[in-house]
């Protein structure tokens, strides 16, 4: 491949990249959560929290692409395995599986958690004036947010 010059200085690409991995283990840690509680969900509301955790996570699986593809197109190589999430991630795993009412509050958490970690990547690119990143950055914050109140709307 040819050197890299879509008008961003290489150590700005490095730290959006860097900030990129964590939003990446975050989205893609929430996503195996999600589907874990989707599989594993019991009670009166099964129908409907199976139905939405598995629209969750087939939009957070569209995300964890998008992002990692981000990543690539600034020259860095996108993490892509547990262990790598697991050291990068804000997101903790579960133990056993919870009650569903556990569930809907660790997701609404860990949407929040997105959020925030979107947050610190979304300033990162405006300093270096990665349009490009802060557009994508700003449409997983805008998603999460609104997937946040629905699952916290779900609680009352």
């Amino acid at each position: 491949m040819s050197n890299i010059d879509i008008g961003l200085d290489a150590g700005d690409r490095e730290k959006v990249a860097e900030g990129l991995k964590r939003l990446v283990a975050d989205s893609y840690t929430l996503y195996l959560q999600t589907h874990n509680f989707h599989w594993n969900v019991t009670g009166p509301r099964f129908r409907e929290l199976h139905l939405m955790f598995e629209e969750h996570y087939n939009e957070l699986a569209l995300a964890v692409d998008e992002i990692a593809e981000r990543i690539r197109t600034l020259d860095f190589a996108a993490p892509g395995t547990y262990k790598e999430f697991s050291r990068l991630s804000s997101i903790h795993e579960v133990e056993g599986v919870p009650s569903s009412e556990e569930m809907v509050d660790l997701l609404t958490k860990g949407h929040e958690q997105v959020v925030k970690t979107a947050r610190v990547v979304l300033k990162l690119a405006q300093s270096a004036g990665d349009e490009s990143t802060a557009a994508l950055v700003s449409d997983r914050m805008r998603i999460h947010e609104k997937t946040s109140w629905m699952l916290r709307a779900f609680q009352d």
